[in-house]
């Protein structure tokens, strides 16, 4: 049985582990992404901390961008509070974009929460959403 090669994902994630940093997409962001065509590009910008006194300290932007097998998935992290500037650039195949793109458009209904309005059953509970979260059970809040 052959090995899928994943030289530049296995390179990445050893960076990613010693420098965490999230990037939270919201649901507009998440469409913007689902949306994209192939000669397409877009970029996100989060401030973490934009309605505190800390606003502007720490800057977050993901921009993904078109290459000939592709995108370029990158991630810059600006923190002036701790003075360290972290850039990330991951290669994504088309192969892997279809991929992630089909795992954001089945999580984005259950992201709005209208995958229980569609699909709902007869005790309040899905079967699903037990085993996302075991600790909802008959005698939860639901019931009281």
């Amino acid at each position: 049985m052959a090995t899928p090669y994943t030289g530049h994902w296995d390179a990445a994630l050893r960076v990613l582990r010693k420098k965490k940093q999230l990037f939270a997409l919201s649901v507009t962001e998440i469409g913007s992404f689902i949306s994209l065509g192939p000669g397409d590009s877009c970029d996100f910008y989060h401030d973490p901390s934009l309605q505190s006194r800390d606003a502007g300290q720490v800057r977050k932007s993901l921009s993904i961008k078109p290459h000939t097998d592709g995108y370029f998935v990158s991630l810059s992290v600006i923190n002036n509070i701790l003075k360290t500037n972290d850039r990330f650039t991951v290669p994504v195949t088309t192969a892997e974009f279809a991929v992630m793109r089909a795992a954001f458009s089945f999580a984005l209904p259950h992201i709005m929460g209208c995958a229980h309005s569609t699909n709902p059953s007869t005790d309040g509970f899905s079967k699903d959403s037990l085993k996302v979260h075991p600790q909802l059970t008959a005698a939860s809040e639901w019931d009281r």
